[in-house]
């Protein structure tokens, strides 16, 4: 069952198809190997899930972060309570 010609591929090989999937490197054959194993595998498919959360968070990372001006003046303020303490 487990033929690099076959449709059904084992855990170690879905990892790497859904790698691949992951930087748009697979092919439709391989596409559909990883999804037959999918269907199958709890493990996989949590993988697989997981990949494509990462995916989603790198490419969209929605991060707002704070002027450099802003970063001083909280840290004057930091100091000037601290130092009142």
């Amino acid at each position: 069952m487990e033929t690099k010609k076959g449709i059904f591929v084992s855990c170690e090989e879905a990892n790497h198809l859904c790698d691949k999937g992951q930087y748009r490197e697979s092919s439709f054959w391989e596409k559909v190997k990883l999804n037959m194993h999918i269907l199958y595998c709890k493990v996989c498919r949590k993988y697989s899930m997981n990949n494509g959360k990462l995916t989603k968070l790198v490419t969209d990372p929605k991060v707002v972060s704070i002027t450099r001006m802003d970063k001083e003046e909280m840290k004057a303020r930091l100091q000037q309570k601290m130092s009142e303490k």
